[in-house]
């Protein structure tokens, strides 16, 4: 009995190390899928931008007349209108005034630039559109800029769930008018909204005048009232 005992433990335990051994091989494939999953991904976000790249390659092309510069952060940009002359460019802590349309790669426009105005943008402090948030800071007060933007620059895989679809590279038109350090444009913005203030206490105070003025009517003299 003591023999069939030691015989069972041993089966017993012989069954509880091939159970963990699976158990743990069983985990391998798992990690080599994760690994594959993500090459696979990365595989084809690069594929995606080298085709949008191909497309806007394309429009460059068909347009030689036109000097396209390309940035260092992965988009086209060609100028409408230069400004020469100044060499100052928006930079964090600024507020910039501009307007913008944005159009698809075969110039249909997407948004107009009477639907998006007017912009005013708290430089690196807001949420916008990647390429915006970046071609900005290399523009001049009064120019006009073609912005070639892929979609990683864009709206990306999701779109903006309105008219800008997936994946969509885009042409941003941009015009910058004005900008001014945000201190600056917080104080003038103050002094601007206490004037409608101050108008209303001088009209407030003003007296008010009755619509009808009653005639003073003489008072006759009496006899007794004569001069002798």
């Amino acid at each position: 009995m003591k023999f069939i005992s030691i015989i069972l433990i041993a089966l017993f335990l012989s069954v509880m190390v091939s159970s963990c051994k699976q158990h743990q091989d069983a985990r391998r494939p798992i990690s080599q899928t994760s690994g594959s999953f993500m090459k696979k991904s990365v595989a084809r976000n690069k594929k995606l931008v080298a085709g949008e790249e191909d497309q806007i390659k394309k429009l460059m092309k068909s347009n030689p007349e036109v000097d396209y510069i390309a940035s260092s952060k992965g988009y086209w940009y060609s100028y409408d209108t230069e400004n020469e002359v100044d060499t100052l460019t928006p930079k964090k802590g600024d507020v910039v005034f501009f307007d913008y349309e944005i159009k698809d790669l075969n110039g249909a426009i997407i948004y107009s630039e009477l639907e998006l105005r007017p912009q005013i943008y708290y430089v690196d402090k807001q949420d916008i559109m990647m390429g915006l948030r970046d071609g900005i800071k290399l523009m001049h007060k009064n120019e006009k800029v073609n912005f070639l933007f892929p979609s990683h620059m864009g709206y990306g895989y999701h779109g903006d769930n309105k008219r800008i679809g997936p994946n969509q590279p885009l042409i941003c038109t941009v015009t910058l008018h004005d900008f001014k350090p945000e201190d600056v444009y917080k104080k003038e913005n103050k002094s601007i909204s206490t004037v409608p203030t101050l108008k209303k206490v001088i009209t407030d105070s003003t007296p008010q005048v009755p619509t009808t003025i009653k005639k003073a009517i003489p008072t006759p003299i009496k006899p007794k009232d004569t001069l002798k």
